[in-house]
Formats: C-alpha cells, structure tokens, sequence
C-alpha cells in the first residue's frame, strides 16, 4: 500500500490546518477515582506535547497521564458534541471536570465568588445528574484504555503529536478524543483528505460515482475520508483500497464494534489499510443522534465535503453545511432532476457549494495553488478545421443528390468560379465528390472498396 504523506503544507485559506511543532508536557498530576493501572504504567505509545500546543485553558496536555485517564473516563460520561461539558472541560480541564462529576474535591466546586457553589452553574440539573450517573460508572478508564491498547490502537487527546489541529476549530464541540485503529498518522493523513458521503439507499449511478471519485483521488495521493455506512460511504472506502490507497472511516460507535455488521470484513481491512476512528469508547453501540454528530467530526476533519446523492433530510447535507460552516470547501455532484435522491444535492449547488464531476476538479478546489483539472471541451470535427470561405460553401452543399455548381454558387451567395475552386479544395480534403456536372457531399457510410460485404 502507498501511504500519502502530508504533502506540503496547506495553504493559508485553509481553517485549522497547521504543521506547527508542539512542545513538551508537564509532570502528571493526581486523578480522584481508581485507574486500574498500575504504578508507572503509562496507557499511551504516543507520547505527545504540553500545553503549549493547545490554546484552550484547563488543558494540562497530552503528556499527563491523569489527563488522558480522565478524558478516557469522560468519552463514556459525556455524549459526543456536548457543548456544555466542553466549557466545563475549557474551564477546569479534563481532571478537574471529571473531579467535581465524581464529588471528590467539593472545595473546589465553584470558583470563589459564585454563590451557592454549584460547579456547573447555567447547565440544567437533568444534564449534570446524567454526567454524574454515567461518570460514576465509567470510574475504571485503565480498562478501556487496556483494550485499545490491546487492539493495536490509541487513543488520542488534544496536545497529542498525531492529534488533528483542525478539529479545534470545533471549539466546546470538539472530542473529548479520539479512539483510533489502523497504522497511519492520523494528523499527516487529514492534512490531504477530502470527505465523500452521500445516500445509504443510493442508485447504481450513486455507488458507480463515489468509486470513481475515491479511485481518482486515492491515485493522486489524497485520503478518503467517509462513514463506513452503506450505499456512497462504502463505495467510497472501496474505491481507495481497490486503488491501494488510504482510506479513514469515522464511526458512531466504538472502533471495536463493526457497524454496520454487514460491513465488518470492509472495516476490518480499513484497519488494515487505513485507520478507524471514533469518539466513543470499546463497545459503544450506535445512536441515531450519534450518527449526525459523528458527522461533525468528518466535516471539520477534511479539508472539503462531497455530497454524491442525497435527500431533501438526509444526514450527509448535515456533514456539508458542517462543512461551510467551518470554512471548509462544499462541493455536490449533480443527479438526473428526476431523482429524489439528488434533490439534497441540487438545493445544495443552489447555495455556496460547488458542482463537481471527477477527482481533478475536487483537487482543484482542496489541493494547492496551480492544480488545475485539465480544460474540457466537446472533440474536434474535421470541419471545424476549414478556413471560413471553405466552409461556408460546404455548408451551401444539398444533403441529397448532385447539385450544379450553379446552384451551390447561388445557395451560398458567391461566384460560381469562386465556389467552384472551394469544391475542388473540399474535393481534395474528402468533403465533398463529383458526380458529372454535380456535387455532392461525401458518404462517409459507404465502406471503402477493398471491405469485403457478405458472402464467405
């Protein structure tokens, strides 16, 4: 398999993509609750930067082992999204929110000055009840980190070297982490990836094109980036590996469950070939509403969303306006009129995104300055060679029987000694045959003499 590298850097007009280098991480802290590890275990082969390389406060970095076991802890207390716990996380950092979740540092509850010293103030009761039920479960994270490990995968937090940048941009919306299988960097791959997601229930033309665009970005170094759900999601995936290049699949559940099940032999070689991701931890089943915010993370993951066949309420239009919304390109491809399935798509080409047909037009949008898609253009007809006056006499020449020069000469408003040197050049450039006093234009049906017709 050819694995892409990053490439050369993305260009400025590209939001949050960055190839700075993070620095080095502070000693680890203290977590109130049992890890299950034990005494000097690090849960991570990736060791990554300090808080230098993550501008949002309460963030202590990658390197603080009570940092990761805590953000580990929160991807099962916490649904993916939650922009309310992600300003708790911003303002006491992974360790601390999970503290007052579990009610182990009830001095530190509220910061001085707030009152009744509700740490969560402004978030509804109900919200902060299911963090602390579902934290106080989830109160063994050494567990889950053990079994990724023991999968052949990671898990990644912001400050991590192989953490995508980009995905800051999602602001409070942003993962908690990222459980990842597969060999690649995941931080080098997203730098040159494109997004392809369409319909589940597609059409033939549907899946035929979502291969034919993941083929032709796959050969020029590009990572496809889609759902591993049925119908475009899959087509795409395919169309990289058959073209041995690199794929990703973002999940709505835990990178150890395949879903959905008919595509378990599909993601088990994207494992293989590429990576799987997903904010969830081991085990997690799927949810519909964990399909639509999964959808979030591919939009501001790539550097442009395609849209192959969609409904009016289809999920994929979710990923694209995910997509604008971040600055990110939105690209469509467009459908028969016809078809419900691209009546999505075609409101879409109606706004800011972009109608494309093939994977140098996508490149020419997502790729670096002066990668143009070739020009189109119909073929060249051996008329369209001839000088005007030659054509124009060629054009005065009757479809059926012989006709006069005379008369040809009148029909195009010349002399007939003029029109007659045309229909000898015409002659000459098969255009055009005599037959006695008259012309006529060429059967170029007619087989040539030496073609043998019928018989044995």
């Amino acid at each position: 398999m050819t694995t892409p590298g990053p490439g050369p850097g993305p260009d400025p007009g590209h939001r949050g993509f960055d190839t700075g280098h993070p620095g080095t991480g502070p000693a680890p802290g203290r977590l109130g609750f049992d890890t299950g590890l034990e005494p000097g275990l690090r849960q991570d082969s990736r060791p990554g930067p300090g808080p230098d390389s993550d501008s949002r406060p309460g963030v202590s970095g990658a390197d603080s082992g009570d940092e990761r076991l805590a953000r580990a802890a929160l991807s099962r207390a916490v649904e993916p999204g939650d922009e309310h716990a992600g300003r708790w996380l911003r303002r006491y950092g992974a360790v601390g929110f999970l503290d007052r979740l579990l009610d182990t540092a009830p001095a530190r509850r509220a910061p001085r000055g707030e009152g009744d010293g509700d740490p969560f103030p402004g978030t509804g009761p109900k919200r902060v009840a299911s963090w602390r039920l579902r934290a106080a479960a989830a109160a063994d994270p050494g567990r889950d980190l053990a079994t990724i490990r023991d999968l052949g995968g990671r898990f990644l937090v912001p400050g991590d070297t192989e953490w995508p940048r980009q995905l800051d941009d999602l602001a409070d919306a942003r993962p908690l982490g990222l459980w990842v299988r597969g060999p690649a960097d995941l931080r080098a791959w997203a730098l040159r990836s494109v997004a392809l997601v369409g319909a589940r229930a597609c059409t033939p033309y549907g899946a035929h094109t979502a291969a034919d665009l993941a083929t032709g970005l796959a050969r020029q170094g590009w990572v496809v980036v889609s759902g591993a759900a049925y119908g475009i999601d899959g087509a795409a995936h395919r169309g990289a590996l058959a073209a041995g290049g690199a794929t990703v699949a973002v999940l709505a559940c835990g990178v150890d469950t395949p879903y959905p099940r008919g595509h378990a032999q599909l993601i088990d070689r994207i494992t293989e070939q590429g990576l799987v991701v997903g904010e969830l931890p081991p085990q997690s089943h799927p949810t519909p509403s964990r399909f639509i915010l999964r959808n979030r993370v591919i939009a501001a993951l790539t550097r442009g969303t395609v849209v192959i066949e969609a409904q009016h309420r289809s999920g994929s239009l979710v990923t694209a306006r995910a997509a604008a919304r971040l600055g990110r390109h939105t690209m469509g491809v467009p459908g028969p009129v016809t078809s419900a399935l691209s009546a999505g798509v075609h409101e879409l080409l109606r706004g800011d995104a972009v109608l494309v047909t093939d994977a140098d037009e996508i490149v020419e949008l997502v790729g670096e300055m002066g990668q143009l898609a070739p020009a189109r253009r119909g073929p060249v007809l051996p008329r369209d060679l001839l000088a005007p006056a030659a054509a124009h006499i060629l054009e005065a020449v009757p479809a059926r029987g012989p006709t006069p020069t005379t008369v040809i000469a009148r029909r195009a408003g010349t002399t007939p000694d003029d029109t007659l040197a045309k229909l000898y050049e015409l002659h000459s450039l098969g255009f055009v045959e005599r037959h006695g006093e008259g012309w006529q234009l060429t059967n170029t049906t007619t087989p040539a003499p030496n073609v043998r017709r019928g018989g044995t």
